[in-house]
């Protein structure tokens, strides 16, 4: 059985591992990490995929229409 080693990653965490990797300035690493960020969102909401080599791919998944219902009536 697999375990489970998933880790929360914050963008905190994100920013102070830049800082620390790179000898950033916690500011410099914040704005870099935003910077990325930033593109990466926009290109998203574009309607572009982003995908970085190595890490992962960013993509808008269209998914369908859920019927709804009010718990109260049924």
């Amino acid at each position: 059985m697999k375990k489970d080693r998933s880790i929360t990653l914050t963008k905190s965490n994100i920013i102070d591992a830049v800082a620390g990797e790179n000898g950033y300035s916690r500011k410099n690493a914040s704005e870099t990490v935003e910077t990325v960020l930033d593109i990466i969102k926009s290109t998203v909401a574009s309607g572009d995929d982003v995908l970085i080599t190595g890490f992962g791919k960013f993509c808008v998944n269209e998914k369908a229409e859920r019927k709804r219902r009010n718990p109260a009536t049924g």
